[in-house]
């Protein structure tokens, strides 16, 4: 039997989003959710709130009634036993009646055509995953336009994982039928869960991954050194729970001896070479700093990876 055409695969689809402290968040998610071009019919948006002490709860339940008056379908769900973004999600699953599920978060803004754009590569019944491409909202810090200078969202990073590909959970679709053959996300996991469940499906099935570029989510860059280091943090844990899970390699530690290496050669060289290409107009300003910067993401790194161990608990896995 021919598998049905891209342009007439229509399937439910259920977005799912996880929601922690998101009042600031949801007026521009939820425009972009309305702005969808996959028909309303098809679609429904599952949002949990992940135990928010903001007012998510009040802005979410007033959506719901909102999208009810204008004829899309939008669900506010509660996840208050685990504090855990896979927890959300695997409640957003449980109550989702779609064949597809989707996911992104919500500091994300999907373009209006994301949907209509994720979800034609799985009319081929080898398809079990799709990975939409994330770039970044402009930004107008030092901080933002370092990391959009290294394009360090891309999902072209985690698909060329040296162990095995995946996609980031702020872009991702994968199949129902892939799920109920592996299992739900590891509730109590904190980060590096998209990993593992990409990996659970690639190792254990004979479903495929698929990268549909032009489905693009944007997502904005960290502003501030707190959320930097907590970032780049969280993938040096993420590192160490994939290393225990899965047996890969850790990332290399960067030593302070490194560090004042590297440092002490750009304040010497770089620096004076990257001023002069920058008064040139040869060189972004932002190269007078990107040493520092990518030291600073290294320690933290380091850091996270080392004071990280994945917990008896974090391998348990919920099951539909």
């Amino acid at each position: 039997m021919d598998s049905p055409q891209p342009d007439t695969f229509l399937p439910q689809v259920s977005v799912v989003i996880p929601i922690y402290n998101g009042e600031t968040d949801l007026p521009e998610l939820l425009a972009c959710l309305r702005a969808q071009t996959y028909p309303r019919g098809r679609v429904e948006y599952l949002l949990v709130d992940n135990a928010s002490q903001d007012r998510t709860a009040e802005i979410l339940q007033q959506a719901a009634e909102s999208a009810q008056a204008e004829g899309w379908n939008l669900h506010h769900l509660t996840e208050a036993k685990i504090q855990s973004a896979y927890a959300a999600r695997n409640t957003a699953i449980r109550a989702a009646v779609g064949e597809i599920f989707v996911f992104t978060d919500a500091d994300c803004r999907p373009q209006p055509n994301w949907l209509e754009l994720l979800v034609p590569p799985l009319a081929d019944p080898s398809i079990g995953l799709v990975v939409g491409e994330i770039v970044a909202l402009p930004g107008t810090t030092l901080l933002e336009r370092y990391a959009d200078s290294r394009n360090l969202l891309s999902q072209k990073d985690t698909l060329a994982h040296s162990f095995c590909p995946y996609g980031q959970t702020a872009n991702l679709a994968i199949r129902r039928q892939a799920l109920e053959q592996v299992g739900l996300f590891r509730p109590y996991m904190t980060t590096g869960g998209d990993a593992d469940i990409c990996w659970r499906i690639q190792k254990q099935t004979e479903w495929q991954l698929h990268f549909a570029e032009e489905a693009i989510v944007q997502h904005r860059h960290r502003a501030t050194l707190k959320d930097l280091k907590s970032q780049w943090q969280r993938y040096g844990r993420s590192n160490r729970y994939l290393h225990e899970l899965y047996g890969v390699g850790l990332t290399r530690k960067h030593t302070w001896q490194e560090s004042a290496y590297l440092l002490s050669r750009w304040f010497l060289k770089e620096l004076p070479i990257q001023t002069g290409k920058t008064l040139l107009g040869k060189t972004p300003a932002i190269e007078l700093i990107s040493t520092p910067i990518s030291v600073y993401c290294a320690r933290a790194r380091t850091a996270g990876q080392q004071a990280a161990k994945l917990s008896e608990q974090a391998t348990e896995i919920e099951w539909l």
